[in-house]
C-alpha cells in the first residue's frame, strides 16, 4: 500500500481496461466487512470465490457493460462500470477501503463520465452511504427518487436513493 496523503487527491487517478490480475484485488476489496456494510447491496456471500468469478466472467463478456479498473498512482484502487441489469443504464463503483477519503472515487467517476456518454445515467446508493452520494452529486447526479430493498450485507431491508445524471 502507498502512503496515505494528508488531503484528498485528484491527481494520479486513471482508468484502464480490467486485467485478469485485477480480479483478485477486487475480490480482496469485497472481503472488507466495513465496505460491505457501506455498500449494503452486495453479493450474498462476499467470500464465495466461485460466485465472484462467475459474476465477473459475465461482466467481462457482456458487450453492454462498460467496465474499467480505477488506478491511483498505478495501484488498483477499485472498479467502475455501467450496466443495464435493472432496465436502465446505471453506474456503479467500488473503491478499496484503503483508498477511501482521498477523492479517488470522485475523480474516477469524472473520468468515466468522459467516456460513458449515455444520458440519462442512473445510480443508486443506500441513504446512509453519504460518501457515495456525495461522489455522485459532485459529478452532477441529483437525487430523483427513493426506494428500499433487501441488502445482503446488512441482512435487512435498507432505504436507498435513486440518482440521475441528465
Amino acid at each position: 500500500m502507498i502512503d496515505r496523503p494528508t488531503r484528498p487527491l485528484r491527481s494520479g487517478v486513471s482508468l484502464r481496461d480490467v486485467e485478469e490480475t485485477d480480479l483478485m484485488i477486487f475480490f480482496e476489496h469485497q472481503q472488507d466487512p466495513d465496505a460491505n456494510i457501506m455498500a449494503a447491496f452486495t453479493a450474498k456471500d462476499p467470500a464465495d470465490q466461485i460466485a465472484f468469478n462467475d459474476h465477473w466472467a459475465k461482466v467481462l463478456s457482456d458487450d453492454g457493460i462498460l467496465v474499467k479498473t480505477i488506478l491511483f498512482e498505478g495501484n488498483v484502487a477499485g472498479h467502475i462500470l455501467t450496466h443495464g441489469w435493472f432496465g436502465e443504464p446505471e453506474v456503479s463503483f467500488w473503491i478499496g477501503k484503503g483508498y477511501w477519503g482521498w477523492g479517488i472515487a470522485t475523480e474516477a467517476l469524472r473520468l468515466f463520465l468522459d467516456i460513458q456518454n449515455l444520458r440519462p445515467l442512473y445510480a443508486r446508493a443506500a441513504k446512509d452511504n453519504i460518501a457515495s452520494i456525495r461522489v455522485l452529486e459532485k459529478c452532477g447526479f441529483t437525487i430523483t427518487g427513493e426506494d428500499k430493498g433487501f441488502a445482503n450485507a446488512r441482512g435487512e431491508e435498507v432505504e436507498e436513493y435513486s440518482l440521475t445524471l441528465k
